[in-house]
């Protein structure tokens, strides 16, 4: 029960007390009788005094309580004349000063580091509690390839995302460089911040494709110019000593097996040349030298190009066309390279795991609106341990691979501005996607 009430029961008490007084005291000298009023009139006055000085302040402290609770900080509370009452308010009214300050400072920071979160070259994803996305910045999206409400108050499991499962596999307080199957390599680290007393998990993404591959560059450039020039060299003498003895040799009767011996060496220097100038054309790639192209033209131009080659190895080569596609800008002999490149891949894929299955092996090279073009193929698809690896200088998943034509992709998409991903999926399609700017 409030303070006020109990001052007002006392009030009626003594009031009751009074009256009883009079009443018993009725036959007692007019002097004693006014002697007695005096003293209750004295205690009523001294009870309006002590109303204004205690209870009244005791009223304005409660007051300034539900102020705190309803966290109403720019409200003050005005003095009462009684000194310990009013310093209870000057003390009151400076804490509620310096909260309206702090919340005032709180939300200033919050929507500083909202704005410098949301500009963020880096991307960020905050979790709750229980594991689930909260909160996305637009770089975080853009890494996942997702849209936001196909991620937020999901699991990362959930996410159908490659980087997404990356992240999900990194514990706690660590750091850790993910290199995915579109070339893409992050920095990730999983950290958490105290809210509230909590500690609430977050994600910070680094991308670290641009520096990683100009470091690899300059150093596959230096590698392939040394072996290039060293080699070259040595079979240019070698194919002119061989040339110059076997002409030797040809007049002569009975050397037959030796001049072929030496047109076999003759011949296998120049594979050998020739195999290191593959190796060497790959850091001399010119800049592209873009033009408006129709694109589903120049698609169906490379489709039956490559159709021959599909037909000896008994694959259905098929092509799906969006009209809705129009004219992207690119340079058409580097992009040509690039896709008859991937069909190649794909129709190899096929041939390579032939017999292993009875179904009829096929490549379908498809455009989606607005400028998309994807080649999915039905081969034995690529395991999560290559799929890392894939544009990696020098790595191949053929016995005879010399892991440089997805080198040379990824160069050419990389300089055009393209979004691209060589993926198997869950229905056990391979799919190498390539989205244009």
């Amino acid at each position: 029960m409030r303070i006020k009430f109990f001052f007002f029961i006392l009030v009626l008490f003594l009031l009751g007390l009074s009256g009883a007084l009079i009443h018993l005291l009725g036959g007692v000298r007019p002097m004693y009788l006014y002697i007695l009023e005096g003293v209750i009139l004295f205690i009523l006055i001294y009870l309006i005094v002590f109303y204004n000085k205690i209870v009244k302040p005791m009223n304005t402290i409660g007051s300034g309580m539900e102020l705190l609770r309803e966290q109403d900080f720019s409200s003050r509370l005005s003095q009462v004349g009684q000194y310990e009452a009013d310093r209870i308010v000057n003390i009151f009214n400076r804490m509620m000063e310096q909260l309206k300050n702090e919340r005032l400072r709180m939300r200033e920071q919050n929507h500083f580091l909202d704005l410098l979160i949301e500009a963020s070259p880096m991307g960020v994803i905050i979790t709750t509690l229980d594991g689930e996305l909260s909160q996305l910045n637009p770089m975080a999206i853009q890494m996942l390839g997702v849209r936001l409400e196909e991620a937020l108050n999901k699991q990362l499991e959930q996410v159908d995302s490659p980087l997404a499962a990356e992240l999900a596999a990194i514990p706690k307080d660590e750091t850790s460089v993910v290199r995915l199957n579109d070339a893409n390599i992050y920095k990730c680290t999983h950290s958490s911040f105290i809210d509230r007393g909590f500690k609430h998990p977050f994600f910070l993404i680094e991308r670290m494709t641009e520096e990683v591959m100009k470091a690899e560059k300059r150093a596959y450039e230096k590698v392939i110019r040394m072996i290039a020039h060293e080699v070259n060299n040595t079979t240019a003498g070698i194919t002119s000593t061989l040339d110059t003895v076997e002409q030797a040799l040809s007049t002569e009767e009975g050397m037959e097996d030796i001049c072929d011996v030496m047109r076999v060496c003759t011949e296998r220097c120049f594979s050998m040349s020739r195999f290191i100038t593959r190796f060497a054309d790959v850091v001399k790639i010119p800049e592209p030298t873009l033009s408006p192209v129709q694109l589903n033209d120049l698609v169906s131009m490379c489709k039956r190009f490559m159709e021959g080659m599909c037909n000896d190895r008994k694959i259905n080569l098929v092509l799906e066309c969006d009209p809705a596609v129009g004219i992207v800008q690119l340079d058409p002999s580097l992009f040509e390279q690039v896709l008859v490149n991937i069909i190649k891949n794909a129709a190899e894929s096929i041939e390579g795991a032939a017999g292993e299955t009875d179904k009829q092996g096929e490549v379908i090279v498809r455009t989606t609106a607005p400028a998309l073009v994807e080649v999915v193929d039905n081969g034995p698809g690529i395991s999560k341990e290559a799929e890392a690896k894939l544009f990696s200088p020098f790595f191949s998943t053929k016995p005879n691979g010399q892991g440089i034509g997805l080198v040379f992709i990824r160069e050419v998409l990389s300089r055009h501005g393209c979004t691209f991903s060589l993926r198997t999926y869950k229905d056990g399609l391979t799919r190498f996607r390539i989205l244009f700017p």
